[in-house]
């Protein structure tokens, strides 16, 4: 008699708007496969109704979390962060022994991530993780994301010189794969709005002087994140032509005095600019295609924005040693420097180097690539770990 197989369980952990943005299409590649069931984990920044309750963007691609966890901050300084990362390792620990996945799936870098690798490091369960061997020297990041990939079996690296530096970090050679970046394949694949749709739909119309402008702190940096938002700010005003998109940032450690410019800076300059706690993927994918430039310091300005051919402007140190494309233009924090980044990228020289440059983040299949090694990869053979000696 015939035994039935068991599905693959493969569970998704997301915890903000920008990674489902990404992971949504490796979800959509597992539900369509046969013999997968897949589990997507909701956390963090998806259950701030103050960072627009993003969770509703998983279920209106038609997922329902199988179990919500929320991180709660007394505030946003660096040791309640780590409190927070505590509470949510126990969480996220209980969560895993119920929900029993045999594979994890991760991307990045994040603070509530580590909590999640550790746990899921405790209950034996395989990891695989998005974006291993990147650098970001100017954020805390950094060392988180280096600290997921050596409890990780499995890595999807976004270049090969990421992949190179998995291995040399003593990862097994045979899994890590170069599989490009999500975001990449996001701007060449999926949907985007038409100009008047997204206009109706966040009540602003952007154009060829707009600037859409998401800035993080930068958590190694020894100035406060305020004074470098303040000047980026002062930047933005010696250009009073242009219209500015802001979105809030996530909430690593100081980011709430940000989000309080930021309501000051709407208020100031009025109709000229839209503040909004998240656009959501198909939204900020869509105003991608009418901005005249992006700028700020988010990985999506270094990494998947050059694929929809617009002009970067990258400040300070956040992404410091993450591969770039040639056509992304960095500058420092003065609003001197800023200013002048921004004049750059609005000019047409800029706008036509962005079309024709290529992205080194470019991969044909990366959503088939990553889903297909989820479903087939031998699970037994990924833990325990071994170091691979070079």
């Amino acid at each position: 008699m015939d035994i039935e197989k068991k599905p693959r369980h493969i569970a998704i952990v997301s915890s903000t708007r920008a990674d489902w943005g990404l992971l949504s299409p490796v979800a959509c590649e597992l539900r369509r496969r046969d013999g997968v069931k897949l589990s997507i984990i909701a956390t963090n920044m998806h259950l701030d109704a103050s960072r627009g309750m993003t969770v509703n963007e998983i279920r209106d691609d038609g997922f329902e979390p199988a179990a919500l966890i929320p991180m709660t901050y007394a505030s946003d300084s660096e040791a309640d962060a780590a409190v927070a990362m505590g509470c949510h390792l126990a969480d996220m620990a209980r969560t895993l022994s119920q929900i029993k996945p045999d594979i994890l799936l991760l991307l990045g870098d994040r603070f509530e991530m580590l909590a999640v690798a550790s746990a899921a490091t405790m209950l034996h369960i395989p990891i695989a993780h998005i974006s291993g061997g990147e650098i970001t020297q100017g954020a805390i990041d950094d060392n988180i994301r280096h600290a997921i990939s050596k409890l990780s079996s499995l890595h999807f690296a976004t270049t090969e010189r990421h992949r190179e530096r998995l291995l040399a970090m003593g990862e097994q050679p045979d899994k890590v794969l170069n599989t490009g970046a999500l975001g990449v394949w996001n701007m060449n694949h999926a949907p985007v709005m038409e100009r008047e749709e997204l206009a109706r739909s966040i009540g602003f119309m952007p154009d060829e002087r707009t600037l859409l402008v998401t800035y993080h702190p930068a958590t190694n940096d020894k100035v406060s994140p305020a004074v470098r938002f303040g000047a980026l700010l002062e930047a933005l005003d010696r250009h009073p032509d242009c219209k500015v998109i802001l979105t809030y940032p996530n909430n690593d450690p100081n980011s709430a005095e940000i989000i309080d410019m930021i309501t000051a800076y709407r208020s100031r300059r009025g109709e000229d600019v839209l503040a909004v706690p998240s656009l959501g993927a198909l939204r900020y994918r869509s105003a991608l295609h009418y901005v005249g430039a992006v700028v700020g310091n988010s990985s999506s300005g270094v990494v998947e924005v050059p694929s929809a051919g617009v002009p970067v402007v990258n400040i300070g140190i956040r992404q410091q040693g993450r591969t770039a494309s040639e056509a992304v233009i960095h500058c420092g924090d003065s609003a001197d420097e800023i200013d002048a980044a921004i004049t750059e990228a609005l000019t047409p020289e800029a706008a036509a180097r962005a079309r024709v440059t290529p992205n080194p983040y470019q991969h044909d299949d990366t959503a088939g690539m990553i889903a297909d090694c989820l479903t087939n990869c031998d699970i037994s053979e990924l833990l325990p770990k071994k170091f691979h000696d070079i």
